[in-house]
């Protein structure tokens, strides 16, 4: 049986998720007739999702190596999935009339893995120009850009990735701007449209970039602010300065309104709206950065404003300010082993993801890669092989965490997935041994319940209608 496709093989539970939503306005009404709703607040339904979870069967895993991305690891347990969600884990757990069970034993299960860091659907394959949609480099501020409207959901890297265990993964604009765009969170499953993969609540990020690429695209390239990096600074300071006055003035305008009919709203501005969105809490800062006194100054933007950074992505040389991090909350998104590839990722060292970790900060473990995303678990060990070799004890149940319950944090999902307990979501991976291991794959997948990838199963190795197309078993064009 071939692969079958995730667009024709979703059809009838997308049909279900594709309900129309109320048109959103995009611009003030006559000043005459404007009224609060049609100005769009951060935390607006405008593109709204419209993600519905793949019919399931209640399901029991039974026998195997646990970590639940808490810490613990369990040694012949179950784990039963029921409606969706988590039930329960433990020994000798009773499966549920008409429940699937699953003989695990030798298999180990996690939760299902999450990418804080991809660029997949924006920078989708073929990697060609005309698909290039992750950086609207045309000005150093484009808050105003979101990066779901550039995400291709028929990107065959998103079944790759699936392969890999990846569950959820957020999906950022590139690091060209000082404000790139607002980021996405999806779950890993087919969609018509991008917000049929949306994660229902999950909260946008804001992409900010510190360091080399705004100034050198900028700075180089157009000889405009910001050519320097404190011509980054005084242009994040600037615009906050702005979207600080546009929140005060649609605040004033929200008390006034009530006893002066003839109170007007700001004239409304995308960029001010997220911006915006970010000094109220509503939208997290997921900032490129990649050197030590750069995060600590960024963390001085975020308190002269009143804002906090969720997470310094890349961030090679967070090793040397793990304190500070931990004592901030900031979380810190890296690569294993990526490093000297340009003057500022020139300290990179190996035991980056380790140190943070020891440090008692959020360790999460990217991918930004295509490729990457595929083998995150063994990105993982490699951060475990060079924090033992550094004396430190990481173990396989700790370890988890980076690619679990810590990129969930980093998101802002954390309530919902990211661990194996009981109301979570059922999305879990199911691994032929260690995770750990080089010679580890994924065998089972689960997302909100349902089996949505299984490796013994063509069946159920979806692949995208535009990759099915492009294969001589789909008929070659």
């Amino acid at each position: 049986m071939k692969p079958y496709s995730l667009l024709v093989a979703l059809t009838g539970g997308l049909l279900a998720a594709c309900a129309a939503t109320p048109p959103v306005a995009n611009s003030p009404a006559p000043s005459s007739t404007v009224a609060v709703a049609a100005i769009t607040p951060p935390t607006s339904p405008a593109y709204a999702s419209t993600y519905r979870p793949m019919p399931s069967t209640n399901t029991l895993l039974r026998g195997a190596t646990v970590l639940t991305g808490t810490g613990e690891r369990l040694e012949n347990a179950d784990v039963l999935l029921v409606d969706g969600k988590v039930a329960a884990l433990g020994q000798g757990l009773a499966a549920p009339a008409g429940a699937a069970v699953v003989d695990a034993k030798g298999l180990w299960v996690t939760p299902g893995i999450i990418d804080a860091h991809s660029h997949l659907g924006v920078y989708p394959s073929p990697g060609m120009r005309s698909l290039s949609d992750g950086n609207e480099a045309t000005s150093p501020n484009t808050a105003q850009v979101w990066a779901e409207h550039s995400v291709w959901p028929q990107d065959p890297g998103f079944g790759a990735a699936l392969a890999g265990g990846v569950t959820s993964m957020m999906i950022l604009p590139g690091s060209a701007n000082l404000f790139g765009g607002r980021t996405i969170t999806l779950k890993n499953v087919a969609g018509r449209s991008v917000q049929d993969m949306k994660f229902p609540g999950a909260p946008y990020g804001l992409k900010m970039a510190c360091g080399e690429n705004p100034k050198r695209v900028y700075g180089e390239g157009r000889k405009m602010l910001p050519s320097t990096r404190m011509g980054n600074m005084a242009g994040f300071r600037n615009a906050f300065i702005e979207a600080r006055k546009y929140r005060d003035d649609m605040a004033k305008y929200e008390r006034d309104r009530a006893t002066k009919p003839e109170a007007q709203p700001p004239t409304r501005n995308l960029q001010n709206e997220t911006l915006a969105g970010v000094l109220n809490g509503e939208i997290i800062v997921q900032n490129h950065c990649y050197r030590a006194d750069e995060m600590v100054q960024m963390l001085d933007l975020a308190k002269e404003f009143g804002f906090r950074i969720g997470t310094f992505h890349h961030a090679v040389e967070a090793y040397k300010v793990a304190d500070v991090l931990a004592a901030n909350g900031t979380c810190s998104a890296m690569w294993a082993d990526w490093w000297g590839f340009k003057m500022e990722s020139l300290d990179g060292i190996r035991e980056n993801i380790a140190m943070v970790d020891a440090a008692g900060a959020c360790a999460v473990v990217h991918s930004d890669s295509a490729v990457g995303i595929q083998h995150l678990n063994q990105e993982a060990s490699k951060a475990m092989a060079a924090g033992r070799g550094m004396g430190l004890t990481i173990t396989p149940e700790h370890a988890i965490t980076w690619l679990t319950r810590n990129p969930a944090r980093a998101i802002g999902i954390a309530d919902r997935t990211g661990t194996l307990e009981p109301g979570k979501m059922a999305d879990v991976t199911v691994w032929n041994g260690n995770p750990f291991s080089v010679y580890a794959l994924a065998q089972k997948v689960y997302i909100d319940g349902a089996l949505v990838y299984d490796r013994h199963d063509p069946a159920k190795q979806p692949i995208t209608d535009f990759a099915l197309g492009m294969t001589p078993a789909g008929g070659a064009r």
